[in-house]
């Protein structure tokens, strides 16, 4: 398994995955979306995985200005404007080579672990 969380030292979904990989002694990588998000590749991959660019935005999230404006931007530009404000990203992304979830989803983890 070759885990990477993405997400902030503040998100509670986020604390609880690193917790979940810990207790079960699994390695993984922990990406601060607030010092480097995600690359282009990265996010089309996650994004691919779940359903498209929409799902992969906290529409609940604080940031309503950049939200609003995402939603209304014309979709090739979305992805750009995504990328400059990672914080507007569901978290945690949680990736396993190919695979990857968004938000704390134990369930699907455990299915990862065979």
């Amino acid at each position: 398994m070759n885990i990477q969380i993405f997400g902030t030292k503040k998100c509670n979904d986020t604390k609880k995955a690193e917790r979940f990989f810990k207790e079960r002694s699994i390695k993984y990588q922990f990406i601060d979306m607030k010092e480097k998000g995600m690359s282009k590749g990265e996010f089309i991959s996650v994004a691919q995985t779940n359903g498209g660019t929409e799902n992969m935005i906290n529409w609940e999230g604080k940031d309503r200005d950049t939200l609003a404006l995402i939603k209304y931007i014309a979709e090739e530009d979305k992805m750009e404007k995504i990328l400059e404000n990672p914080q507007v990203i569901k978290t945690p992304v949680v990736r396993n080579g190919k695979q990857s979830t968004l938000g704390y989803q134990p369930d699907v983890w455990k299915k990862w672990m065979g």
